[in-house]
């Protein structure tokens, strides 16, 4: 075994032992599915997942697969007589024995049975007896939960009134002590400081500025510190990272050749946004519109290239009409996706199996966003895709001082939308095929969800408006719960891209009415509502819990503790960078191309590629940016970023999946960049400090952590930095061969044994289960 592999299998010991949260438990079987059935069987939350799931194969709302004349889609057809002499009922409500459906799920003959064993789908006995009880109870219908506009909740009555620190944690008492479990303990002062800097900023806290809180852990230091980090440039770039994954951002045009597009000029855009604290109505409106509102400005056009984001074509042979529909189809998912957190897409080719939207209101949505002058193919290659505007040094100057041009580029074209003079007639595209035209249809938005309404445009501007109309059951629902997901590692609802039939019910319905009105009451102001969420006691809590609790509810659904979250791919190198010192803090401008494996790009191009045939990585301070600035080239993402699980940029993403594998623990310990960020390190740390190993140890592994090592991690430490000192000083050649590894660390005037050990221990210590985690 390594020496480093004992050093990281010793501190697990000690974790384990308790100076370390233990990591949540694998996702085990639902709690409810062993629950007694309830008193009150409710038809969103007991009955309509049981239908979707296992019904709506046959009997849902797309009319051309539904079977026997029966759908669950809608209460009329639900409810509606069948049969040849219209003389028989699935259901009828209060009336179980005339209820054909509870006949046919309690049926052992193969030939009646429902769900038919051909379907593979069954029923527990669990929930026939939820169906049944519902029926016994009158049937009462409810509209999907997710299509009715929030109502304002009663603040629920709780016992422990001195945990509530605002009204979010009343809603989440209010379900702990249903259940007879208490809330966690607060989080120590320096988890808590960690978490909130990673938080919101997506950095570490700087050990001056952890020291000054330590110093004052008061709830008005808290608040002083959360309102810094708000204000903060990182806290921007924090934010921008997570809408780039929603907007499909990247640095090059995708497909074969996958060329290079400037799109970083609407990043810099992003970041002015969230520094300036735009309100969520309004940073979306451009976006989607802002072309289309009142005499534009420069600005407000430059925001619509989030709707340009999506992939295009340069290969020669395809047929441009099928790729331009392509287009429009990728920004009407994206609109369904990262607006509605519905899965339009599935309507593109028939009415939705699971929903009420119907393919006719998928193409009414499309035909919103087919008004644009483009074309499927870049022609002639190389060219710049139209429509796209060309900024100026001048004007940069004069007026778009956020563009961050450090290039001085004379020029810098940038694809943006355009409304044609006249609307493109859009119809419904048989199977979604591009040359199957259908009937036609207007710009509408489904129906289900809220009606398009009079007086408004009928453009993109229009659907906007529509967005934001204060009845409108989806867009704070959808924007609050990512919100939440941003801080609690999962949204109140699961699927934040599916709040339909088939998404995950809410954990805390209630909890998600509560933030979408207050979202609404704040105006959209989003530093405001993350404030609110952060000075609640639910987000204070402790990440270590009761392991009887842990038990209970593995997933933490109930919230009893604070979850134990590995940090973003961006998060993890930066963090690395910053460790060192060597983060180059500097705001906006064009992509840069830090170290990557040599050949990665040279391997997938046909050919082609133009300045994105070989990658040719940056020198000096640009290979130290923010992971936010990283270039991105669709084909082949930075390898290191996407080990860690970093979206891929393809489509609209608004959750990335978290994963643990063998593979991160070789990158953080072999890839150059962070082998630098630790060699950097280990000189900061033996420049700073004096001759006393324990100092230097301890002050290495807080940078880190953000916390002091245990006295039996204090141990483990000190034995190994032994260890690596008797190995590098018995072959002085060791020493120099590690440290050229590093790039562009000078600090000639250190022992090179002694610093290369100091840089292996701090290499041991960011392999770390929790130095890669929020805390």
């Amino acid at each position: 075994m390594s020496r480093i592999a004992r050093l990281i299998g010793g501190l697990w010991v000690v974790c384990a032992l308790g100076y370390c949260a233990s990591p949540d438990a694998k996702e085990g079987e639902a709690r409810a599915a062993a629950e007694a059935i309830p008193q009150v069987v409710d038809f969103n939350f007991h009955v309509k997942p049981i239908l979707s799931d296992r019904c709506f194969k046959c009997h849902g709302p797309d009319k051309n697969s539904v079977e026997a004349g029966l759908s669950f889609a809608r209460q009329e057809d639900a409810f509606a007589a069948l049969g040849d002499k219209l003389d028989h009922y699935a259901i009828v409500p209060g009336d179980v024995e005339s209820s054909t459906l509870v006949s046919r799920i309690y049926s052992e003959l193969p030939e009646e049975v429902m769900p038919p064993p051909e379907s593979n789908l069954s029923l527990t006995d669990r929930e026939k007896a939820i169906l049944r009880r519902w029926i016994e109870q009158g049937a009462e219908w409810k509209s999907h939960w997710a299509f009715s506009p929030p109502r304002a909740p009663e603040l629920p009555v709780v016992t422990h009134e001195d945990w509530v620190r605002n009204p979010i944690d009343r809603f989440v008492l209010a379900q702990l002590e249903q259940r007879d479990i208490s809330p966690n303990t607060e989080a120590t002062p320096e988890k808590l400081a960690r978490r909130l800097y990673f938080d919101l900023t997506g950095l570490s806290p700087d050990l001056a500025e952890l020291d000054a809180y330590l110093a004052d852990p008061t709830d008005a230091a808290y608040a002083e510190m959360v309102d810094r980090l708000l204000s903060s440039a990182a806290f921007a770039e924090n934010q921008t990272v997570r809408w780039l994954d929603l907007a499909r951002y990247a640095d090059s045009h995708g497909y074969q050749d996958d060329l290079e597009r400037i799109m970083w000029p609407w990043r810099d855009w992003v970041i002015k946004a969230y520094r300036e604290n735009m309100p969520y109505d309004e940073f979306v409106t451009w976006q989607l519109a802002g072309d289309l509102l009142p005499e534009p400005t420069r600005e407000q056009i430059i925001a619509t290239a989030f709707n340009r984001n999506h992939k295009i074509t340069q290969e020669g042979g395809v047929i441009p009409e099928e790729y331009r529909v392509e287009y429009v189809a990728d920004r009407t998912h994206t609109f369904g996706t990262a607006f509605l957190g519905l899965t339009m897409e599935c309507a593109r080719c028939h009415d939705h199996k699971y929903d009420p939207l119907a393919q006719k209101e998928y193409y009414q949505l499309f035909s919103f966003f087919n008004n644009v002058p483009e074309e499927g193919l870049i022609e002639p290659y190389g060219a710049i895709p139209k429509p796209y505007i060309t900024l100026n040094q001048e004007e940069i100057d004069d007026v778009l001082t956020f563009i961050q041009n450090v290039d001085t580029l004379a020029e810098i074209p940038l694809m943006v939308m355009e409304e044609l003079p006249e609307p493109r007639q859009a119809h419904i595209l048989r199977r979604g095929a591009y040359d199957q035209l259908g009937e036609t249809v207007e710009p509408g938005t489904p129906e289900a969800v809220l009606p398009f309404g009079e007086g408004r445009p009928p453009d993109r501007l229009g659907l906007a408006e529509w967005l934001f109309d204060p009845d409108h059951p989806l867009t704070a629902r959808v924007a609050v719960n990512r919100i939440w997901q941003q801080l609690f590692g999962q949204g109140i609802v699961a699927t934040p891209d599916d709040f339909g039939s088939q998404g995950n019910l809410p954990t805390h319905p209630e909890l998600l009415d509560h933030l979408a009105l207050k979202y609404l009451e704040l105006d959209w102001d989003t530093r405001a509502m993350i404030k609110y969420i952060v000075s609640s006691a639910t987000y204070r809590q402790s990440a270590e819990g009761d392991p009887a609790i842990r038990e209970r509810d593995p997933e933490n659904l109930l919230l009893a503790r604070a979850p134990r979250l590995r940090l973003t791919a961006e998060q993890v190198r930066d963090h690395a960078l910053a460790s060192g010192g060597l983060l180059n803090e500097r705001v906006g401008g064009p992509s840069v191309k830090p170290y990557q494996p040599p050949g990665l790009w040279e391997e997938t191009i046909g050919g082609g590629g133009g300045s994105l045939a070989k990658y040719v990585p940056d020198e000096g301070p640009d290979r130290y940016r923010r992971s936010l600035y990283t270039f991105w080239k669709r084909t082949v993402p930075p390898p290191n970023m996407m080990t860690f699980d970093a979206a891929s940029r393809d489509l609209c993403s608004v959750k990335r999946q978290r994963t643990s594998t063998p593979l991160q623990a070789l990158v953080l310990l072999n890839d150059p960049q962070f082998v630098t960020a630790m060699t950097a390190l280990a000189r900061r740390t033996l420049e700073a400090t004096g001759d006393d190993p324990e100092l230097r140890i301890r002050r290495l592994f807080r940078r880190i952590t953000s916390r002091d090592p245990a006295p039996e991690e204090l141990t483990l430490l000190t034995d190994y930095l032994g260890e690596e000192r008797a190995y590098f000083r018995e072959d002085p050649e060791r020493a120099a061969a590690f440290l050229k590894t590093s790039e562009g660390v000078d600090a000639s005037a250190l022992d090179p044994a002694e610093w290369a050990a100091y840089a292996q221990l701090a290499s041991a210590i960011f392999n770390l289960d929790e130095a890669i985690s929020r805390g």
